[in-house]
Parts: structure tokens; sequence; C-alpha cells
């Protein structure tokens, strides 16, 4: 169904205050009146009021006649705080065409509703106002506009807080997606990127999104075609997690960002918000290239928020060494524990060998067996699951989940072999280990990658790519390491039990001095 409607100029009217609250009230009434299993189901999340009008601020809005998509437009909440904000300028705006999409017919009374003081506002400040409400699946009606073209460049400006759900890769959507050359495995990142090739040259997009998609190989297609093509020119962070969508109990990080189609962007504003969100608590610029390095093959899009971040970044750029030059491998975990459920066992037996799980992490080494645990402790060996299990040596292991509630997110210790005299042992899915193309490291290089891994330097860094808990072996990768000489000598000054004082200052005084000292 499409709904449309005209407004032309006329004599002002007198407007109540708190426009955009008004709507916020029927977002508030709308989110109470949809169950979380359909919330769940359509992957929505309504904007609240400070976060639309934090979204809107970032347009620059300098076209005498826009065209403007809201895509996924809930009840218009993004929609009338871009209105308001274009109103609010002394800006050239003489008209403003607006598409909006939302598939929940249950919504579409309070999107009238909501367009008719855009309307309002318009008419004050004499810009001729259109809009037209679709109410269809975003992707299904542009896939069929894109597949007449590639490029249906359709609008100056999209503004959209795109659903946030997984795509099953045999589903419709999937297929729609890829049959105009987008490849991913999230509904807002499929969104972001038809959304992209409707934008017109030079046209804005401003979204906010879960910050996953900045790392990792699930996002790595969706990175290389949305930034072929887009330039970010500004993003910003929420320091809590907790605070974006507080009602919804969304609890991943998410990103505020603006991006140009085919426009150069020298310098990406980088800002961030605590507890009052639409409060910019810093702002700094920094060099395009220092965001999105040109010469890393992942495009991982680092966010340097502030002074840490950079003292971090700049620090990091000492080390020169990637694992493959070093000839060392992280690989992930080849025990699933619930297809191997049948040969796990609670405590050790004659038959079986150790398996370590994240809960056997403990003061930055393994304690195995570990009593009274809900893990399993061992595995049985044999033909069913010895390709599941490596050699009995020493290796430095990673957990690829961190906990919400952990002071860091790279969590690392040392495998030690000489607690059991099995020569196979098993690391479960959830953990990653360090080797040497295939064999154990030794005593000293451990201990320099676990000091490496485990400093606040890494750690810090590692968040400037990494929004979420979630460590892949691929993050692992694109970190520059010290040279194998660097890190054996590191390990050679290393004690046990180590605190994390003592970690940095290695690090500052074994590894960073010696670097600066080198200049």
């Amino acid at each position: 169904m499409i709904v449309t409607a005209q407004i032309g100029k006329s004599k002002a009217i007198k407007l109540p205050k708190s426009i955009l609250y008004q709507v916020e009230a029927l977002r508030i009434r709308a989110a109470l009146e949809t169950t979380s299993e359909k919330k769940s189901s359509l992957g929505q999340f309504f904007t609240p009021a400070p976060i639309a009008h934090l979204l809107a601020s970032m347009f620059e809005f300098n076209k005498s006649h826009l065209s403007l998509l809201d895509a996924g437009a809930g009840v218009g909440n993004l929609s009338i705080a871009c209105i308001q904000e274009i109103c609010k300028r002394s800006s050239k705006t003489k008209s403003i065409k607006l598409t909006a999409f939302e598939v929940d017919t249950e919504l579409l009374a309070y999107l009238e509703e909501t367009y008719k003081i855009c309307a309002l506002l318009c008419k004050n400040q004499g810009i001729k106002f259109e809009y037209e409400i679709i109410n269809s699946d975003f992707i299904k009606d542009s896939v069929q506009k894109l597949q007449q073209s590639s490029e249906q460049q359709l609008f100056d400006c999209v503004v959209m807080n795109p659903p946030y759900k997984k795509i099953h890769s045999q589903s419709d959507i999937r297929f729609l997606l890829r049959e105009v050359g987008i490849e991913t495995g999230n509904l807002y990142a499929g969104f972001l990127a038809v959304a992209m090739k409707l934008l017109k040259a030079d046209g804005q997009m401003v979204a906010i999104t879960p910050r996953s998609f900045c790392n990792g190989p699930y996002f790595r297609p969706f990175r290389e075609l949305f930034l072929k093509k887009m330039a970010l020119s500004k993003i910003h962070i929420f320091e809590s997690r907790k605070d974006a969508f507080k009602e919804d109990a969304v609890l991943q990080e998410n990103i505020i960002f603006s991006a140009f189609k085919n426009r150069e962007i020298p310098f990406v504003q980088i800002s961030s918000s605590n507890k009052s969100v639409d409060a910019i608590n810093s702002s700094r610029e920094i060099p395009y290239s220092k965001v999105i390095n040109p010469n890393d093959p992942e495009m991982f899009i680092h966010i340097i928020p502030n002074e840490i971040g950079d003292w971090a970044s700049k620090n990091m750029n000492y080390f020169n060494s990637s694992l493959s030059n070093l000839g060392l491998k992280v690989s992930t975990g080849k025990v699933v524990d619930f297809r191997a459920k049948e040969f796990l066992r609670g405590m050790p037996e004659s038959d079986t060998v150790p398996l370590i799980f994240p809960t056997h992490f403990s003061e930055g080494k393994i304690h195995w067996p570990k009593m009274n645990s809900k893990k399993p402790n061992a595995i049985i060996r044999n033909i069913n699951t010895e390709p599941s299990l490596i050699s009995n040596e020493r290796y430095v292991i990673v957990k690829r989940f961190s906990s919400k509630e952990e002071k860091r997110r790279i969590v690392a210790v040392i495998y030690e072999p000489s607690f059991t005299k099995a020569d196979l042992i098993g690391f479960e899915n959830h953990l990653n280990y360090f080797h040497m193309n295939g064999v154990g490291l030794d005593e000293n290089l451990a201990k320099g990658i676990f000091v490496f891994l485990n400093s606040t330097l890494v750690d810090t860094y590692f968040r400037l790519f990494n929004g979420h808990t979630q460590v892949n072996a691929t993050d692992l990768n694109s970190i520059k390491y010290p040279s194998l000489e660097e890190l054996r000598t590191l390990g050679k000054k290393t004690p046990f039990p180590i605190s994390q004082e003592t970690i940095d200052a290695l690090v500052q005084k074994e590894l960073l001095n010696k670097k600066i000292a080198l200049l």
C-alpha cells in the first residue's frame, strides 16, 4: 500500500512546543503495544528522540530541493527529526520529498500522524512538503527497482535505523540481495547496501547500527562493497553499551555514522557520548587512512575516540610483524561440545584426555581439572575424536568470547603440557590458540605472546576496531606483533604470577621504550 500527500506553501500556523517529543510519545505508545515476539521477528527497535536528534544533526541538508529516504520508518522519529533540523536552519531548502518504507501495517497510523506534524513544520518555513508512505518490505521493493538498473539514484539523503536480524543463507531475502551484488548475513547490512545503491552521487547517509560490521570476516563482503562507494565522514560511539536502546535491553555496541557517496573525505570526525546519549562528550578529527587503512585487505574500521585510543594506535605502529611473517598461526579449538556430547566426561578416566574450556582459565594459566564444573573436563580418545585433538604441547590460548563483566576484551593464558601425561589434548570451540605451524611454542615465546596480548596497549587498540565481545582468529591475525626476538626477550623478563601493572610496565620498558630509542 502506498499513501502519498502534498502540502504546499501557506500561511504560518502556530505549532505546539516540543514537536519531536510529541512523536516520542507516539513511539513509546507503539513500543508498549508491540509484543517482544513481534519486535524480534522484525528486528525492530524504535529510535528514541535524543538519538533521532543526534542523527539529524549530522546531515548537511544544503540543497534547495531535497529527496529524503527513511527505510524502516517506524513511527517517524527519524523523519521528523530531519524535517525539524531542516526547518531550524537558515538553509536554501525550498521543497522536501520524503519517502518512508514501513512493513508493519500497525504503525501506518502513527506515521500519518507524524507526517501531519512534519507538514505543519514545513508550512511555517514556507517549504513545500511531499511525502509517500510505502507499506512494503524495503529490500524486496528496492531490489525490483535495482534489477532494472544496478544504481537507482533517487535520493539526496538517507536516514536509517535498520532492523537488526540475521538472514538465513537460504532465505528469499538472501537470494534477492545476491541478485543485486550484495552478500551479507544480517538484515541491517542489507538495508545499508540497498540504500547506498539508491543514493545520488554525493548523497549522504546517516544511520544508527550495531558496530559489528566494522571488523571480522562475517561482514567483510559488505565492507568491501559499501566502502568502495561510501566514505565515512562522522562516527559517533556510545561509551555505555546499555543506553542507546535501553528500553529494549539491547546490550550490543551501537554507532551512528555519516557517509557520502563518491566523495573524498580527508578526515573523519569521531565523537562519543555517555549517559546523556545526545550530549557529545568528546570530538576529534582523525585522518581517513587511520580509520580505514588502505593497505588492510580486511578493511577494518578503526574508531579512535580519544587520546588513549590515539596513544594505542600510534604505539602499535611500532610493530610490523604479522603472524605469518613470524611463522605463527591462530586456530580455533576443534572440539564442538554439543556435537561430541556422547564422548564428553565430567572428570578424567582411563580412556580420556584433557578437554580445555574457557572455565579452566585462572590467573594467567590453565587450572585443570575443575571440580564441580558445569563443563566436562575430559573427552574420550578414539577414532571419532582424534581428528579434533592436538598434540599436548605449550600454547597461548585466547577466549573467543569475553563476558560483558570482564574488564579486558582479549583474555589470554598459557597452556602448559606438564600437568598431564597424555600425548593429545582437546581445545573446545570457544577458544583460539597460538601455535607455530602446528607445533607448540617454546617457553619464552609463549610468555612473550601472553604478556603482549594481555597488555593495556593491545586491549585498547583492539577496541578501536572490535565493538563486540567476540575475538575472532581474523581479529588476532590483523594485529601487528613484535619480532620473535622481541617476544622471546619479553618472555625472559616475565615472572609468574604477574600483575597487570607488571605486564604494562614490561611492554613499555622492553618494547615501546626501545622502539622509541631507535627513532
